[in-house]
């Protein structure tokens, strides 16, 4: 069953195949395989997820308010990325006209905290009724405005580069959306997941954007003090992020992470060799770029290459590591997931 096997990847533990999970949003794709249209019917994704053998969720919950309902963020606009390109979205404002305003901000003064105990009933509730809607697999808790992010959602980009460039000031910032992230992560840790996804975007495609001293003076030992109270409750922690974060990967363990969920340009290979025995890698050396513009032999040498590393990693959970968007070939993406479910068996 998947949710058996889904669960067995993260605590590590023997298991008929490798598990499986795909960050999905090619509605032309779920039409293929379910005969559905998850655009008309809310089923079409379990029917999905039960037909690729999706043994783990990716899931996160900033809690039950909105920040935009709460207090300033900047609207940085957003590219076309769905099927016809209706998220498409040509507007971008910024509150916060000079760097002075971001280095007078407060994220618990401005968001404000929720009540502890209903904090809690939020996210429990969530839980049980993602548990329920998907029984086949292992649905997470979560927190994807984790302190860069939040203060990308926040600032937009070029305000937040013209703020670290004074670290002491900024660290000032960085640690009011530590405290708002801590107030969410304490909830979470109270409820009953199993799991919990810690996203937080802090690197680029080129790796740090700020120095990597500040990182490790600045940032991780704040993750620590989030990750502490789900460790404490026996919670699987696994860090995401986009982008290249390879270099880091020693921090991220020792400030407590049982896990990483990442993308190929973080290096696959890295991971393994410092981490295939005592963590759970969430990945492959898949690249939806190959998927969308590439030969099905390319597809099948990147599985075979991923499939020769995953044999040392007992916490193994097989995904195209950068997302199945809307333009990639429906063929492709067939030929990928036949070819691989034919191979994943330990």
């Amino acid at each position: 069953m998947s949710y058996e096997i889904g669960m067995a990847a993260l605590r590590r533990d023997p298991a008929a195949r490798l598990a499986h999970t795909e960050y999905c949003s090619n509605y032309a794709l779920v039409r293929a395989v379910t005969g559905r249209d998850p655009q008309q019917d809310t089923a079409a994704w379990q029917a999905f997820h039960d037909a690729w053998d999706i043994d783990f969720l990716w899931s996160t919950s900033d809690g039950p308010v909105p920040w935009e309902e709460r207090g300033r963020v900047t609207d940085m606009g957003h590219a076309e990325f769905l099927e016809g390109g209706i998220d498409r979205r040509e507007t971008i404002s910024c509150p916060f006209a000079t760097v002075e305003q971001v280095w007078a901000f407060d994220a618990v003064e401005e968001y404000g905290l929720p009540e502890h105990g209903e904090l809690v009933e939020f996210y429990e509730e969530r839980y049980r009724t993602g548990r329920g809607e998907h029984p086949e697999q292992v649905f997470p808790g979560g927190y994807y405005k984790t302190i860069v992010s939040g203060m990308i959602q926040t600032f937009g980009w070029e305000r937040l580069l013209e703020a670290a460039a004074d670290q002491d000031r900024f660290e000032r910032v960085v640690d009011g959306f530590f405290r708002l992230s801590l107030h969410h992560y304490q909830a979470q840790a109270e409820t009953s997941i199993e799991a919990f996804i810690c996203h937080d975007d802090m690197v680029w495609s080129e790796g740090p954007f700020m120095h990597p001293d500040f990182y490790r003076s600045a940032i991780f030992p704040r993750y620590q003090k989030l990750w502490e109270p789900l460790r404490e409750a026996g919670k699987i922690v696994l860090f995401c992020a986009d982008a290249t974060f390879t270099e880091f990967l020693p921090d991220l363990a020792a400030a407590g992470a049982h896990g990483f969920i990442f993308e190929p340009m973080t290096s696959l290979e890295a991971v393994v060799e410092g981490f295939a025995d005592t963590h759970v890698i969430v990945s492959s050396k898949v690249d939806c770029r190959t998927l969308t513009f590439g030969t099905q032999e390319q597809i099948a040498a990147e599985v075979d290459a991923s499939l020769a590393l995953a044999e040392r990693c007992p916490g193994f959970v097989f995904a195209v590591g950068n997302h199945i968007p809307s333009n990639v070939p429906v063929d492709n993406a067939l030929f990928y997931f036949d070819y691989l479910s034919e191979r994943w068996h330990r």
